[in-house]
């Protein structure tokens, strides 16, 4: 009776199909391991593990004078300050952009209109500007602010925005695509522009993802600002690069403490905001 009652369960149709695709996604991922020399036995040679030994050693105990302290807490405000002149430049850039490109606010795509080939010209260019912000990583855009503005905080504000408005452009289209555009096509269809649509027609319901998105990239900015120090664009970064340079372990791992606290203010801060938009 066993084998009768497991003879009458049907076969997973689908179990061949997902068996090939993951024969091959790990044959495509062999060479990929092989290309870049990726070997974990590495990790435990005995060799390898006494030289991380006394390195991670030497983080302990944490730096904790007070002229140190001192400097680092103006490094962290520089820091945030550069992650927030940044995001705010990245919204600021990343808005137009995002009104341009999102088809839910477009007048012609409710009938024939005036604007249809208007509209339709002006998407790609919009659309080519975000790929080609985003595509350029942010410590490039601040080598090259770095050389345009000089070493220091303006660089990495600029780099941050840069970059982050081509990210922020594009999410922020695809959130407005993906909701509810219903009452945006009503308003437009009475008659309404395309600046009252968004506000009353996909504002309301997408401010939250627009919010929990901005934050996140704005913890990722944070993030990006000490990885920009290192090429002279000022805050935590740099002070890192220079404790690093000097092998100072108890610096470096004060440090990583305040960065990590700063990653626990952006979770708090994301958090509150979710719950004030929700």
């Amino acid at each position: 009776m066993a084998h009768a009652d497991s003879a009458l369960q049907p076969r997973d149709p689908a179990a061949l199909p997902r068996l090939a695709l993951t024969v091959l996604v790990l044959a495509l991922l062999w060479p990929g391991f092989s290309l870049t020399e990726f070997d974990p036995a590495v990790l435990i040679d005995g060799r390898s593990r006494e030289t991380m030994g006394k390195f991670v050693s030497t983080f302990f105990p944490l730096e904790t004078s007070p002229g140190f302290l001192q400097l680092v807490a103006r490094s962290t405000l520089e820091t945030l300050a550069i992650a927030t002149a940044g995001t705010v430049l990245a919204m600021l850039l990343a808005a137009p952009f995002a009104l341009v490109i999102t088809r839910s606010l477009s007048i012609s795509r409710i009938g024939p209109g005036p604007g249809y080939w208007l509209g339709r010209i002006l998407r790609l260019p919009a659309r080519f500007a975000m790929m080609f912000f985003r595509s350029i990583p942010e410590i490039v855009w601040a080598l090259l602010f770095v050389r345009a503005v000089g070493l220091g905080p303006a660089a990495g504000v600029l780099a941050i925005g840069v970059t982050y408005g081509g990210m922020l452009g594009k999410v922020y289209s695809e959130i407005l695509e993906s909701n509810d555009a219903r009452p945006a096509a009503a308003l437009l269809e009475t008659g309404s522009g395309r600046t009252a649509a968004f506000f009353y027609g996909l504002w309301p319901v997408a401010l939250p993802e627009l919010v929990s998105y901005t934050v996140y990239r704005w913890e990722c900015a944070v993030r990006a600002s000490v990885i920009m120090g290192f090429v002279g664009a000022g805050g935590l970064g740099l002070q890192m690069e220079l404790s690093m340079r000097m092998l100072n372990g108890g610096e470096i791992s004060t440090i990583l403490l305040v960065f990590l606290l700063l990653v626990m203010l952006a979770d708090a801060v994301s958090a509150i905001l979710r719950k004030v938009t929700a």
